[in-house]
């Protein structure tokens, strides 16, 4: 599945434009590495999204087309959640 529609689907990411925009600007990496919004997600990866000063680190625990809001934090598993503290942005 594309980053930009997984971020979307799983809502860590609530519409898919932002996600598409995130990824663009390298907010976003797929297991250390800047990921473009097409770059494909699968189960194990850890997914880094940075919000300004926040950092948020996920492990993707699976990948499906959609899910109930209910459902959508079982798709992945928080690492950390973080302020940058060092101010590097």
């Amino acid at each position: 599945m594309r980053l930009d529609k997984y971020l979307k689907v799983s809502r860590i990411i609530k519409r898919r434009t932002v996600a598409n925009e995130a990824c663009s600007l390298g907010h976003v990496s797929i297991n250390d590495k800047v990921a473009k919004p097409s770059a494909d997600v699968k189960a194990g990866d850890i997914i880094s999204v940075r919000f300004g000063a926040k950092l948020l680190k996920a492990e993707v625990l699976m990948v499906k087309e959609s899910v109930r809001k209910e459902e959508a934090d079982s798709m992945y598993r928080i690492i950390s959640d973080t302020l940058n503290e060092t101010g590097d942005d």
